[in-house]
């Protein structure tokens, strides 16, 4: 071989030894790509068992989604409308009136609609699933809006058609389903304590208090039933809005007699006490 040849070889060789660099890095490249894929797939199973972990304990504990069912709430929740419920809210406050609550009504109230038994156990999973997420209504669950709460008298209706509250005409115009009067039936009651009285906005076909007047608590509810307080609709985007507390249950004149129970009744025990620790001091100087 010639030594131009041999120069040319020379020249050749980086050339080469370049190609196999690049090819090599590419195929490690190749390799690595695949082993991220392998990987992924892999962790998929993990990832979906920890979202779907960590979704229930949010909503167990803190928010829980709910699908309405049907047209009781209208036109405050329309049907198929979703919402958000707040399960916190009531561990700092109490529930209030005007409040739109979440309760079960297992034991107590038959359902405003029925739903056809799961015919396998995937079917009863699936449902159970869409029933936490919000996706698929639940059979005993409600959503009414907290007229009464414990201790308070609640009547229909006064001379000018309204719903009262301890004697105080409460003015529900601005969710009441239009057309709709507050009651069709009149009713009084005297809401036990630790019980609510709940009612729908759509009153016409709402199967709420007024319907279950027969049954144990004459209506009421538990407020251990509560589940939460719904606060927000979520879907569709375009009904999207928050659900406050309606300006009429501010009236501080719904609080003269419900809200004063637990004080009459605290200065009831106390005045006995006192006159018994003042009769025992007069006898002690004595």
């Amino acid at each position: 071989m010639t030594s131009e040849s041999q120069e040319h070889g020379a020249t050749r060789r980086p050339v080469e030894d370049e190609v196999d660099v690049v090819a090599e890095e590419t195929q490690k490249a190749k390799d690595a790509k695949k082993g991220k894929k392998g990987s992924f797939w892999k962790e998929l199973p993990v990832l979906v068992v920890v979202a779907l972990v960590l979704a229930l304990i949010i909503k167990t504990f803190v928010i829980q989604a709910f699908y309405i069912p049907s047209e009781s709430m209208e036109n405050t929740l329309l049907t198929n409308d979703r919402v958000l419920v707040n399960k916190l809210v009531y561990h700092t406050r109490d529930i209030e009136r005007g409040d739109v609550v979440v309760f079960s009504g297992v034991d107590s109230w038959d359902g405003e609609f029925q739903l056809e038994e799961p015919s396998n156990p995937v079917a009863g999973f699936f449902r159970w699933v869409g029933t936490a997420f919000g996706v698929v209504p639940g059979e005993k669950d409600y959503i009414k809006r907290v007229i009464g709460v414990g201790g308070d008298h609640v009547k229909c209706c006064d001379a000018k058609g309204r719903v009262t509250v301890n004697g105080v005409g409460i003015d529900e115009e601005s969710y009441l389903y239009p057309g709709d009067k507050p009651s069709k039936d009149g009713f009084d009651v005297k809401v036990p304590e630790g019980r609510l009285w709940v009612m729908g906005d759509h009153r016409g076909v709402s199967l709420d208090s007024r319907a279950h007047q027969g049954d144990p608590g004459g209506g009421s509810i538990p407020e251990g039933q509560v589940i939460g307080r719904a606060f927000v609709i979520v879907w569709p985007f375009s009904r999207a809005a928050t659900m406050p507390i309606p300006d009429t249950f501010a009236q501080p004149a719904l609080n003269a007699l419900g809200g004063a129970v637990p004080l009459v009744a605290g200065f009831a025990f106390a005045v006995p006490l006192v006159l018994v620790r003042r009769r025992w001091v007069l006898r002690r100087k004595r």
